[in-house]
């Protein structure tokens, strides 16, 4: 797919959470390509343009491999993300993200739909030897009982929810009846190339929390590897799977 006609592409994620690429650095318009624009950073010092596709290539190849990273910082993506707390609590912790910039959609403002809830397709078990991690799956049958429940839990919560705002409580303190992890916030989110290669490499991994690292496989396989085929296949090569 074009870097152009990425911008404004929305792709779905979990049950109700979604990622759109709203703008990018340097634009499609401008004719530049993010892998060129990464190499013609890193010619500046030499004064230099670009000398072809196989040296442009390879030069982007060595600044990765040698982690020269300061040029990667020259491609930007802004997002904007629909997805639930426990998301975010993972995604927060990242400083690589311009956090101070990010706006977010705020339940002080905005009452919450009834359908603002994640709800999961299975129960994962709590990991044996990993304390913050999950395996496994619980039984079809329990797994639909307590998927019933966090149903009812939800209806339950926003009916007091709706009851509050109807009777004159105000929003910010309404919204202490709903379950606070599961609900779905949209956020606008800022990253330059380098931060964002360093998030996925964490958010990648099979030991990420499955409610993250389906956001990290959207924006990589939608967003990143289209914008980016260069600097995607060094870092497939030198990041994601390194040769021994």
């Amino acid at each position: 797919m074009e870097p152009q006609s990425l911008i404004g592409q929305r792709v779905d994620v979990l049950d109700k959470g979604w990622v759109e690429l709203v703008d990018m650095m340097p634009h499609p318009a401008t004719g530049v390509s993010g892998d060129r624009a990464i190499v013609n950073a890193a010619r500046v010092s030499f004064m230099g343009e670009s000398k072809g596709d196989d040296a442009d290539k390879k030069l982007l190849f060595y600044l990765l491999r040698n982690a020269h990273t300061s040029p990667f910082e020259m491609v930007e993506f802004k997002f904007r993300v629909r997805a639930p707390l426990i998301t975010w609590w993972q995604w927060v912790r990242h400083r690589t993200f311009h956090f101070q910039s990010v706006n977010a959609q705020s339940g002080r403002y905005t009452p919450f739909e009834e359908d603002d809830f994640y709800v999961p397709s299975v129960w994962r078990k709590q990991a044996k030897s990993n304390k913050q991690a999950s395996e496994g799956e619980l039984e079809d049958e329990v797994n639909e009982a307590f998927l019933q429940q966090l149903t009812a839990h939800y209806e339950q919560s926003h009916k007091l929810y709706s009851e509050a705002l109807e009777n004159g409580v105000s929003k910010e303190m309404a919204r202490l009846f709903l379950p606070g992890f599961s609900v779905y916030y949209t956020w606008v989110i800022k990253v330059d190339a380098h931060n964002l290669m360093g998030w996925l490499k964490l958010r990648l991994a099979s030991d990420a929390q499955y409610e993250i690292r389906v956001y990290a496989d959207a924006i990589y396989e939608h967003f990143f590897k289209p914008a980016l085929p260069w600097t995607a296949e060094a870092f497939d090569s030198y990041i994601l799977h390194p040769q021994s």
